[in-house]
């Protein structure tokens, strides 16, 4: 049975967490203590068990013998630590995609976490549910009616009832432990601030916060201390007061900034691989544009600006009113994504859950969909050749799974978004684009992709990459042109300064 303690120093501590996979250590002996009231970050690349961290607090996944979890005043060896446990201790849970019901409204989506509460024959009392939501909106400072859809709030208040919803049966603003998984991932930019506001107004009335994400901005914007994992050890626990972009990246993935996004090795020149000339559709009005034979082709603009419509637009999935495009000396006109991928051009959409993967299916078959035909001898679809290819391409593009069957769900964001870069690259196309490819995924696989990006280009493929990190395009492009307006504006050679590209993108600067 859980003992108790008289005076608790941490709200949650963690001491000597370890879990075995298949003889595989995930995570080794975890020792992290969180301070009541702070907002602690948990960092760390695929594979660094912060995951497995998480699932062990839940009670979802069982803990090697021999660890203790203390929060508050609970003090409970690993081997008994469950679920029930887990919320009775004062443990609360957003997920990644919380369980949200967007066409019902906020008082029920309340109830489905806390119940409905009943009246004369069993029947729910509405007004009791109603007048509770409207107490809980004010409380979390949510400026909504309780009977108003969920689907009709922004984004980020979206998230805030869920955390509401989590948060709804402890009395005590300072009591439990909030664990947030990816709470960003999903909102547009926008609405990324207003979360982070409200997460510190309710670290600031005392609620302790433990918050994993891959966005180091946010991180180092929002915490208090921050701890990495690296490879199921925790590398270390640091103040964020102080702390750089550049010095979290070092200890996250063992190396220096630099050394996170591969320089070209590949001499780039003026020859020509993709001319487009008056490109216009869309919110585009004439984009010129040159992608030479093997480079990094960076594209810089803001929300709205039609970076995306432009990759889209060469791909032949976005109406083009005007322009000519000119693919490898010859004249270019791709009328659909059949068109484009037969003329060597290929294609990574910036949400790889809805238009890249193919839910329910294996590694496997997400790997090969691409040239699924090229496995059928006449009648006969040949598995064994199949099968070969994709335990090559396991190899060659960093692809962490235990086999190539499981399902593509159970992949890690980094390694999924591998999965699609990789059945792309294996039809060796003359033109590869890139529309966030990083999003969502940690740093330590954010390099793998970008070394698996400069690889293509030495082979001969040439890249037009789309990303809203002006940092991430100054250090893994050879130029970047900045999109303003609906016309290319600017054009950036190496070095490439990552302040620089925000002032142009922000800027009138050369507009024509």
């Amino acid at each position: 049975m859980p003992s108790v303690l008289a005076e608790p120093r941490t709200a949650l501590t963690m001491r000597g967490l370890s879990k075995t996979y298949n003889g595989n250590l995930a995570l080794n002996s975890l020792f992290l203590q969180i301070r009541p009231g702070e907002i602690h970050a948990l960092l760390g690349g695929n594979g660094s068990g912060k995951s497995t961290a998480i699932k062990i607090l839940a009670g979802v996944v069982p803990a090697d013998p021999g660890g203790e979890l203390t929060v508050g005043d609970t003090v409970a060896g690993v081997s008994e630590w469950t679920p029930a446990k887990a919320h009775a201790a004062g443990l609360r849970f957003v997920h990644q995609q919380p369980a949200v019901f967007p066409e019902l409204s906020i008082a029920e989506n309340l109830a489905i976490g806390a119940g409905f509460p009943r009246g004369i024959a069993g029947r729910i009392d509405w007004p009791a549910l109603h007048a509770r939501t409207k107490d809980l909106l004010r409380k979390y400072q949510i400026a909504a009616d309780p009977k108003t859809p969920l689907g009709l709030l922004r984004a980020a208040d979206r998230s805030r009832v869920a955390i509401m919803r989590a948060l709804q049966d402890r009395d005590d603003a300072d009591s439990g432990v909030l664990i947030l998984d990816e709470p960003t991932a999903a909102l547009p930019d926008a609405e990324v601030a207003h979360l982070l506001d409200a997460l510190r107004g309710y670290a600031a009335a005392g609620q302790t916060i433990l918050y994993v994400s891959h966005r180091l901005d946010e991180v180092l914007s929002v915490a208090d201390r921050v701890t990495v994992l690296r490879d199921g050890v925790k590398v270390d626990t640091v103040e964020t007061k102080g702390l750089t972009e550049a010095a979290l990246i070092e200890l996250i993935v063992g190396r220096p900034l630099d050394r996170v996004f591969p320089a070209s090795t590949v001499e780039v020149t003026d020859d020509a691989a993709l001319v487009v000339r008056g490109l216009a559709g869309g919110p585009l009005r004439g984009v010129d544009l040159t992608l030479r034979r093997g480079e990094v082709l960076g594209i810089a603009g803001l929300l709205g600006s039609g970076r995306s419509e432009l990759l889209r637009m060469l791909f032949g999935a976005y109406p083009r009113d005007a322009g000519t495009l000119v693919l490898d000396g010859a004249p270019y006109k791709p009328g659909n994504p059949d068109a484009a991928m037969k003329a060597g051009v290929a294609y990574v959409p910036e949400d790889r859950q809805a238009d890249a993967l193919l839910p329910g299916q294996s590694v496997r078959h997400n790997l090969s969909a691409g040239q699924s035909r090229d496995y059928y001898r006449g009648l006969r679809f040949h598995h064994r050749v199949e099968r070969a290819d994709s335990q090559r391409s396991i190899s060659d593009f960093l692809i962490r799974v235990f086999n190539d069957e499981q399902p593509i769900e159970t992949l890690s964001g980094g390694n999924q978004q591998k999965v699609v870069i990789a059945r792309w690259l294996r039809r060796r196309p003359k033109v590869l684009l890139l529309d966030e490819p990083t999003q969502g995924v940690d740093v330590g696989a954010r390099s793998e992709i970008y070394q698996l990006i400069r690889k293509a280009t030495e082979a001969g493929t040439s890249v037009i990459l789309v990303a809203s990190e002006p940092e991430e395009l100054a250090h893994s492009s050879d130029r970047v042109a900045v999109l303003r307006g609906g016309r290319i504006t600017t054009i950036v050679s190496a070095p490439i300064d990552a302040h620089r590209l925000t002032e142009l993108m922000n800027s009138s600067e050369g507009t024509p």
